[in-house]
């Protein structure tokens, strides 16, 4: 039985061993001070989005970039005050397990505006029959760039013409209009690697509907990007 940050306990083969979650981050290692917070650097309620930080650092990390202590500060000092900015979004579970969802410097031109598609997918997550989302952009004349955002349901929930209205007007209201995604594709699953890091080249390529190109070797399920491929036709 090993204890969960809560203190719940689980059963597990071997003692001492952290109990595992497909595309989590799972628990910081003991030691490592790790949290995800607002840009006031106050913890965010379990489920909901946040930069991920380092609030306890160790001497390693104080090493700078080589020739430019400013940029150094200004990259991982400055974005959060007082607390190592690891430049990803993350949310925390009701058990403690961090799961990323992105770089926070990923975003979108929609009609000029720039979006984080860490912020759409947190909306997204938001909502209490989604499970998982990645947010991609795709080429769109008129706006530059669309939303689309590939939807992971939990379990019981089935895909449907009109859920898709109620999330894209969810992150509306959560974020705003523009923020709208012009597209939702609901999936089983998402393409990841093996260290359960979601390959975004890859979700970006079928919305755009050209083929898959690059290096997929590390996708840890092929039949996943199968079945994505074979939706988008």
């Amino acid at each position: 039985m090993v204890a969960d940050r809560d203190g719940r306990d689980h059963d597990l083969p071997l003692p001492g061993a952290t109990a595992a979650k497909p595309g989590s981050a799972t628990l910081p290692l003991p030691g490592v001070d790790a949290e995800v917070v607002d840009e006031a650097g106050k913890p965010v309620p379990a489920g909901a989005g946040g930069y991920l930080v380092v609030r306890r650092p160790w001497p390693s990390m104080l090493r700078g970039i080589w020739g430019d202590p400013a940029r150094y500060k200004e990259q991982y000092w400055s974005q959060v005050p007082g607390m190592y900015f690891t430049g990803d979004g993350a949310r925390r579970d009701k058990d403690g397990y961090l799961w990323i969802l992105g770089r926070i410097d990923d975003v979108l031109n929609v009609s000029g505006h720039r979006l984080s598609t860490m912020e759409i997918e947190s909306a997204l997550v938001g909502h209490p029959y989604v499970a998982e989302s990645a947010v991609v952009g795709r080429p769109d004349e008129l706006h530059g760039q669309a939303v689309c955002a590939f939807v992971t349901l939990k379990g019981g929930r089935t895909p449907s013409p009109e859920l898709k209205e109620i999330l894209r007007e969810h992150v509306a209201k959560a974020i705003g209009a523009i923020a709208r995604p012009a597209e939702i594709r609901f999936t089983d699953s998402l393409p990841k690697t093996r260290s359960g890091k979601i390959m975004r080249r890859l979700l970006r390529e079928i919305a755009a509907g050209g083929a898959v190109k690059g290096d997929v070797t590390t996708l840890e399920d092929f039949g996943i990007l199968a079945k994505l491929q074979k939706d988008a036709e």
